[in-house]
């Protein structure tokens, strides 16, 4: 499979830490926060951390992971690789948000585009924003012409906003939702305004639910999380 074509499982799961971690002493904290920062490491060729609380208050801390699917066997290896990496640590996070999928290519844009995420690109930008996304049964059997006439609309108005990169996972018969729609960039009153925008588009009379959003900060490692609190 050529590097162009090489599909990619994008997941991001936010936790909570349990009160199990908060009874602990602040040197054991420390440690096991020292612990994890080693863990994020290892879990997958991709791996992002990112401040969650205050934003949402059920919510502490966020982790992106994306691996490279080199095989048909590449999730299943992924997954047991971050349970294996995980697990030690149950007792002191819960996981309380889980969504992921893969990427593939657009049915309604033929060419790449400049704000396309890029899951392997290192730096990361201020802000995430992660949600799950489900169309419609009346969207989808709509004629594909009807379908690409709201999408180009929908297109436009996003090229309007060129500071915003956005990512769109498939989780089609592996998750809930349809797909998870990801969103990045340094100004977070800007993407309201996108958001607040592609409200009064057509397309939105076909949204089932693109709901709980997640909105989240990046951080180098748990040591600037740490020293947040």
């Amino acid at each position: 499979m050529s590097e162009e074509l090489m599909r990619s499982l994008n997941q991001f799961i936010g936790y909570q830490f349990t009160q199990s971690f908060w009874d602990l002493e602040d040197g054991q904290r420390d440690e096991i926060l020292d612990d994890l920062t080693g863990v994020l490491e290892r879990l997958s060729e991709g791996v992002y951390l990112y401040r969650v609380f205050p934003a949402d208050g059920n919510m502490d801390f966020l982790i992106w992971s994306a691996s490279r699917l080199q095989s048909e066997l590449s999730s299943a290896q992924y997954f047991e690789t971050y349970a294996k990496e995980l697990n030690p640590y149950r007792r002191y996070i819960r996981a309380v948000e889980n969504l992921w999928g893969y990427t593939g290519k657009s049915t309604y844009s033929r060419a790449q585009s400049a704000q396309e995420i890029d899951p392997f690109a290192g730096e990361r930008p201020t802000y995430l924003v992660v949600y799950p996304f489900v169309k419609t049964k009346e969207w989808y059997l709509m004629g594909r012409d009807a379908r690409q006439g709201m999408m180009n609309e929908h297109i436009r108005l996003g090229k309007g906003y060129p500071q915003i990169k956005q990512l769109l996972l498939y989780s089609f018969g592996v998750q809930d939702q349809e797909f998870v729609v990801v969103y990045e960039m340094d100004d977070l009153p800007l993407f309201s305004d996108l958001v607040h925008e592609l409200r009064s588009t057509e397309a939105r009379r076909f949204t089932e639910l693109d709901t709980p959003l997640i909105t989240a900060t990046h951080l180098k490692n748990f040591e600037a999380w740490r020293s947040s609190c």
